[in-house]
């Protein structure tokens, strides 16, 4: 990042983001997460400093490990997948665009991984052009 921001402006931006995310560290703990009120996945605040493995289904806990795995050996450095959710009062299935992102730093050393999850389905029936202030 080039600049630097104070904190408060750094929390800001944290939760305006059109996006929820958990940050894990290297050993798999969950460190932190944004828009606890309005998140899709949503956890209870003493989830921080535990295994992020105890966070995820039991039937997608095998392919979380592995992607981890992967950033960890630099095998990989992100991962996307999709799936449909029910959300919202009606519980109409929205789809959910799920990515994962290795956290490394200046010199390639895995720190952790970022978890970031939005709902897309606005974005999909979206068509033609919308110019700013249109």
């Amino acid at each position: 990042m080039i600049g630097k921001l104070p904190e408060n402006i750094l929390q800001a931006v944290l939760e305006t983001l059109p996006m929820e995310f958990s940050v894990v560290d290297a050993d798999d703990k969950v460190l932190a997460w944004n828009r606890h009120e309005t998140r899709i996945f949503k956890r209870p605040e003493g989830v921080v400093g535990k295994d992020v493995h105890n966070c995820h289904p039991k039937k997608s806990l095998d392919k979380v490990e592995l992607i981890l795995g992967e950033m960890k050996e630099g095998k990989r450095d992100n991962a996307s997948f999709w799936i449909d959710l029910p959300i919202g009062p009606e519980k109409q299935p929205q789809k959910v665009l799920i990515e994962y992102f290795a956290l490394r730093d200046r010199d390639g050393k895995y720190l952790g991984c970022l978890e970031a999850s939005q709902n897309i389905s606005k974005h999909q029936a979206m068509s033609g052009q919308k110019r700013l202030l249109d």
